[in-house]
C-alpha cells in the first residue's frame, strides 16, 4: 500500500500552491492503485439478494436416504424463486455433517413442470465452484458457487442437480420441502430425464439461490415453524403462505424488488432443539447470512407453548416462566436483526384449540393470549402482523376457522394460507419504514 508523502527533504523553493496540487494528484493515484478487496480495476460490486432459501437441520432417520442411496448416484431437485434475475448462484449445505460432502458436479436448469425430473432442452448450466466443476463442502460448513449467467423470472422453478459419489453418514437438508425430488445411480446430471428415478419429498444439501438484482432490492426472512414451513399445503403446488405472499409483491411495481426466504422448520421452536435447532441458534445463518435480508417476519411460538404441558399439567410458574422467556427470544431476535439494520415485523400465534396432537387446556390458552399481547404492544416490534385475528372462528376465537383448517386444528389449508398472505400489509415493505 502507498504510504503519505514526506515532503521533508522537497526544496523550500517549491510553492505551497505546487504542493497542494501534487499532492492532489497523488492521492489520485493512490485511489486508482488501491482498490476493495477482491475487485478489479472497473468492476462494479453485484447487489446479491436471495430469492429462494430453506433452512437446514440435521434430517432424521424416517426422512433421511438410505447411505447407498446416496453413493454414485445424482440428486435432482426443484426449488420455485421470488425474485428474478439474469445472474444467480446457489448455495449448498453440509452444516449438519461431520465429514465432508463431495459434489463431482452440480447444475441447474429449468423443469419442465414442477413436478417432473423432466429438464427442458439447452437450458442446462453447469456451476463452478472457483473456477472447477467439483467441490468438496468441509464438515459443518456452506458453499457458494461461483455465478452463473442463467436468466429466471420472477415466481419460476429451477431445477438443481448434484452429482456425489459419497456422502457424510449425517445428512444435512430440509425434509419439509413439499416438493419432489429425483434419484438415480450414476452420472445423469445434464440428462434431460430421469427415468425410473426413486422420489422422495424432501430437499437434501441445498440452501438457497441468490440473484443480482438492483440497487434497492432486498429480501424478507420469514422465521418460523410448519406454518410457514407449510404443512397442509399441496406437494408440488407452491401454495404456502410465503409463495402467496411473494405473489402480491410481484403484482406491486412498489414491492416486486423484493424476495421472500422461506425459513420455516416443522416442530421448531423459539427455545428448545426439536427437529431442527432453535429459533435463537440458528438466526445468523437463516437470517443475517442471507443476501439482501432488509426485513425480517417471526412467526414462532406455538410449539413452545404445545409442548409446555402436552405430556402432563404443569405448574402456573412454569407457564408463567415459558411467557417471559419467549419474550426474551423476541427480544434477542429484535435486537440482533437491528444490529444488522433489519427491520423486523411480529406475527401473532394463531389458534390451536382442538388439536389432537398438543390437545392445549386453559393454561395454553392464557399462554398464548399473553405472548400475542406482547407482540402486538408498540414498540416492541417495527410492525405486527396480526394472524390470530385473520384465522381466528370469529364465534369460538381460541380456534381456527373452519374454512381455513387444514383438518388438524393447527395447521392452515392452502385457503388459510392464502388469507394469511392476502391480510398483509404491503405498506410494510413498501418503503423505508414501516408506516400506517
Amino acid at each position: 500500500m502507498l504510504g503519505k508523502p514526506n515532503w521533508a527533504g522537497l526544496s523550500p523553493r517549491i510553492s505551497h500552491s505546487a504542493m497542494t496540487a501534487f499532492t492532489a494528484v497523488w492521492f489520485f493515484i493512490a485511489n486508482l492503485l488501491v482498490l476493495p478487496a477482491g475487485a478489479k480495476g472497473g468492476e462494479v460490486r453485484k447487489h446479491w439478494v436471495g430469492s429462494w432459501a430453506a433452512s437446514q437441520q440435521l434430517v432424521e432417520p424416517n426422512n433421511a436416504l438410505a447411505p447407498g442411496d446416496l453413493r454414485d448416484a445424482t440428486l435432482r431437485q426443484i426449488v420455485h424463486l421470488s425474485l428474478g434475475g439474469n445472474e444467480i448462484r446457489l448455495r449448498l449445505s453440509n452444516r449438519f455433517g461431520n465429514a465432508p460432502l463431495h459434489i463431482r458436479a452440480a447444475h441447474v436448469a429449468k423443469p419442465q413442470s414442477a413436478s417432473s425430473a423432466k429438464i427442458l432442452a439447452d437450458s442446462d448450466k453447469a456451476l463452478r465452484f472457483s473456477r472447477i466443476a467439483e467441490v468438496t463442502i468441509p464438515s459443518h460448513a456452506d458453499y457458494l458457487s461461483d455465478p452463473v449467467s442463467f436468466a429466471v423470472d420472477p415466481l419460476s422453478d429451477v431445477t438443481i442437480t448434484l452429482r456425489i459419489d459419497t456422502a457424510p453418514a449425517e445428512e444435512t437438508g430440509h425434509p419439509g420441502s413439499r416438493t419432489t425430488s429425483y434419484l438415480v445411480h450414476g452420472d445423469s446430471v445434464s440428462a434431460l430425464d430421469l427415468p425410473g428415478a426413486k422420489s422422495v419429498d424432501h430437499w437434501y444439501f441445498i440452501a438457497g439461490i441468490d440473484v443480482v438484482s438492483e440497487p434497492a432490492a432486498g429480501s424478507i426472512a420469514v422465521l418460523g415453524d410448519s406454518i410457514t414451513d407449510g404443512r397442509g399445503a399441496t406437494t408440488n403446488g407452491n401454495d404456502r403462505w410465503t409463495d402467496d405472499l411473494a405473489k402480491r409483491l410481484q403484482g406491486s411495481p412498489r414491492t416486486r424488488s423484493l424476495g421472500v426466504l422461506n425459513q420455516g422448520i416443522g416442530g421448531n421452536r423459539l427455545l428448545i432443539d426439536g427437529l431442527g435447532p432453535n429459533a435463537l441458534s440458528r438466526f445468523d445463518h437463516d437470517v443475517i447470512a442471507q443476501a439482501g435480508t432488509r426485513y425480517l417476519v417471526v412467526l414462532e411460538g406455538i410449539n413452545d407453548i404445545g409442548m409446555l404441558a402436552r405430556g402432563e399439567k404443569v405448574s402456573q410458574a412454569a407457564h408463567d416462566s415459558l411467557v417471559q422467556r419467549m419474550i426474551g427470544a423476541y427480544e434477542q431476535i429484535v435486537a440482533r436483526a437491528h444490529t444488522a439494520g433489519i427491520k423486523v415485523v411480529g406475527a401473532t400465534i394463531m389458534p390451536f384449540v382442538g388439536s389432537d396432537y398438543y390437545r392445549p387446556g386453559p393454561a395454553s390458552e392464557a399462554d398464548r393470549q399473553a405472548v400475542n399481547g406482547w407482540i402486538r404492544t408498540p414498540g416492541h416490534f417495527d410492525a405486527v402482523i396480526d394472524f390470530d385475528k385473520i384465522t381466528r372462528d370469529p364465534q369460538h376465537p381460541e380456534r381456527l376457522l373452519a374454512a381455513y383448517d387444514s383438518g388438524d386444528h393447527l395447521h392452515p389449508s392452502p385457503t388459510g394460507y392464502a388469507a394469511m398472505a392476502e391480510a398483509v400489509p404491503l405498506w410494510l415493505f413498501a418503503c423505508g419504514d414501516p408506516a400506517p
